[in-house]
């Protein structure tokens, strides 16, 4: 196959930063998809329904008014949020979600919740109003080993939020183990996930071998092959609880690249053409606009897109970075490769 066309897809897990940055990368996001489900972990955070408004107002200033994009706001989860704001925000026609950071998870995360066993009123409340819970899923203890986070949170966390909150609509975010796209499949309707462009592509070796390579490096952080493995089988499936969110997470390079280096992947500038090549790597090209275009709308009870996109299979190397202002840049996943399909137009 040289060329197909997809329904327009959307991106339900996305960062798009303030000021500079932001202009520099919502365009890159708005030329592919129609919507986006954006992350609230500002500093200092989106906590209410009037912060969302404003952030919802300086991302469409930002966005190239040739591009028919619509950022979908979330609030940020915090000790202290009201049912007042879970019944505004459910209310509201630009908030679709509440995100979960574990103090202390991954980037801007320190407003997080940090006992979860409390926040059982809110969850009984979003439960009874019918707004999602997007959850980075990873416990924080300092004695719990990096790459075992995201399944002893399922283990100790997940499973009785599920229990205690049947009707509870989660999104368990990027999604990076065995263990979770298990969880994921044998739980009712009202669990799914989104799983990244990068998760799909590389296991922990690309972060580690032949010298630390900070570009790669992301929370959840990559794991072993049998989980990328699993990650691509759940992809592919066809099932409808996996779908795309790319955790795109745009840093300035200088602040990735030392000795305490941001997590995150800037995968934006081309993210339909990456989960393409994976798709294409396994002979599965005929489930992509499942996973990208229709599964992710219809867990968030929104329509699917009626436009269209077209790849075409045509090499294109990718920038070694993106200016975000005269002194500082932007340095993409893949910086300086080779790519295989391209969004045409």
């Amino acid at each position: 196959m040289q060329q197909m066309t997809l329904t327009r897809p959307d991106d339900w897990h996305l960062h798009v930063r303030t000021g500079d940055m932001l202009k520099t990368v919502i365009n890159h996001t708005a030329r592919q998809f129609a919507r986006a489900i954006i992350m609230p972990n500002l500093q200092p955070p989106v906590t209410t329904v009037a912060q969302a408004l404003n952030y919802q107002q300086e991302i469409r200033q930002a966005t190239d008014n040739a591009y028919d994009f619509t950022p979908l706001m979330t609030l940020y989860l915090t000790n202290h949020t009201s049912i007042k704001e879970i019944k505004q925000a459910a209310a509201s026609p630009f908030v679709h979600a509440f995100k979960l950071y574990p103090a202390g998870a991954t980037t801007n995360s320190n407003q997080g919740v940090t006992n979860l066993e409390a926040m059982s009123p809110v969850f009984s409340a979003m439960q009874e109003h019918d707004i999602p819970l997007l959850i980075h899923g990873e416990v924080t203890d300092a004695d719990i080993d990096i790459f075992d986070r995201e399944r002893i949170f399922i283990e100790q966390k997940l499973y009785p939020l599920q229990q205690n909150f049947p009707g509870l609509r989660i999104v368990l975010e990027h999604v990076t183990t065995e263990e979770a796209v298990q969880f994921v499949q044998e739980m009712p309707d009202t669990i799914a996930a989104t799983i990244t462009p990068q998760h799909l592509m590389y296991n922990r070796n690309a972060i580690l071998v032949g010298g630390i390579k900070p570009h790669y490096y992301c929370l959840p952080i990559l794991k072993r092959e049998r989980h990328r493995r699993s990650l691509i089988q759940a992809a592919i499936s066809g099932n409808p609880k996996f779908f795309l969110g790319t955790d795109s997470a745009p840093h300035l390079s200088h602040l990735k690249e030392n000795d305490c280096g941001c997590a995150g992947c800037y995968s934006a500038y081309a993210a339909i053409e990456l989960y393409a090549e994976v798709f294409d790597n396994e002979n599965a090209l005929d489930k992509l606009e499942g996973f990208a275009s229709f599964y992710g709308a219809d867990f968030y009870k929104l329509p699917r897109n009626t436009a269209q996109i077209t790849l075409e299979k045509t090499a294109w190397q990718v920038p070694a970075y993106y200016p975000v202002s005269t002194t500082n840049q932007l340095t993409p996943l893949k910086a300086g490769e080779t790519l295989h399909w391209q969004l045409k137009g």
